[in-house]
């Protein structure tokens, strides 16, 4: 019913971002439940009135979380932040296993960007995956703003895109206890 619900379903990166932007959304309608539920939910009309309630509960649900989290202004709620950690602790598994070296070479191509990323960002301290999803997360809103990117960036998010993908299907396989390490 609910996108956020299939993506967690079947593809974790995507979910990840769909759910910064939820927090974006959120921020954007001032962290009031009230006014989301009056000015946005009433948008999903392919939805039943008992679908928009519930809809309206999760966005209520998401900014109580936010609220005591403190990242009503900025940051990610602790259930996103667990993604990354989970993702994290994949993607060391996956590197470390000989049966996956695709994704060995997937990581060691976009190594360089991220390795640039970082360098530029003030998230020095943060996982190397994280970095990836701000600058995943980054390109998008670009996009949606119709702001030009650069061949350098384009080709960096290529690769980015292609190993936060691999990891997305590394994820599902693990999820289904088909994951061989």
């Amino acid at each position: 019913m609910f996108i956020s619900k299939e993506l967690k379903k079947q593809n974790i990166g995507e979910y990840l971002l769909y759910m910064w932007q939820v927090e974006d959304l959120i921020r954007a309608y001032g962290c009031d439940a009230d006014r989301l539920k009056a000015e946005y939910v009433p948008r999903f009309t392919h939805y039943t009135e008992e679908q928009r309630a519930e809809l309206g509960q999760w966005y209520a649900d998401l900014i109580e979380m936010m609220r005591r989290e403190g990242v009503m202004a900025q940051g990610h709620l602790q259930i996103n932040k667990n993604i990354i950690l989970l993702l994290t602790d994949l993607h060391n598994e996956v590197l470390k296993s000989p049966k996956h070296p695709f994704y060995s070479a997937a990581y060691y191509k976009a190594l360089p960007f991220i390795v640039e990323i970082r360098n530029k960002g003030n998230k020095q301290q943060a996982p190397e995956l994280e970095n990836c999803f701000d600058a995943l997360y980054g390109t998008m809103l670009l996009r949606l703003q119709k702001k030009t990117l650069s061949p350098e960036t384009l080709a960096a998010m290529k690769e980015i895109t292609h190993l936060i993908s691999m990891l997305s299907g590394y994820y599902l396989q693990e999820k289904e206890g088909k994951l061989e390490l």
